[in-house]
């Protein structure tokens, strides 16, 4: 059975620190693109950040570019999202995602696709993270 487990998240203060961890398994990150993902109350889910398995790029959308870091551990089949400077906007669910890209092979789905359009495979189950003014 495939899952992603998440953990992380919290009330934290502006300007304050988060690391949210996401761990696979079913599967391994192999030919995956994997990625985190939020939804802020009354919005729809965006992506922030993806990182493709086949070169290692990492991709962040301008909100969070400079104070968020995605990264994996292959080995142990789990990725990260490093939050730092949080503002109140960060408010919001946060998922982890993976995209089977063996799958879209042909199809011409890029990392930048995948955070906008939300191609997502496998889904974390969320995480709150709060951010007080």
């Amino acid at each position: 059975e495939v899952q992603l487990v998440q953990s992380g998240g919290g009330l934290v203060q502006a300007g304050g620190s988060l690391r949210l961890t996401c761990a696979a398994s079913g599967f391994t990150f192999d030919d995956y693109a994997i990625g985190w993902f939020r939804q802020a109350p009354g919005q729809d889910r965006e992506g922030i950040s993806c990182i493709s398995s086949s070169d290692g790029t990492a991709y962040y959308t301008d909100s969070v570019k400079g104070r968020f870091t995605i990264s994996s551990d292959n080995a142990k089949n789990t990725m990260y999202l490093q939050m730092n400077s949080l503002k109140p906007e960060d408010t919001a669910v946060y998922y982890c995602g993976a995209t089977d890209m063996k799958r879209l092979a042909g199809y011409g789905v890029t990392i930048p696709t995948i955070l906008q359009e939300l191609v997502v495979h496998y889904w974390g189950q969320g995480t709150q993270v709060s951010v007080s003014s």
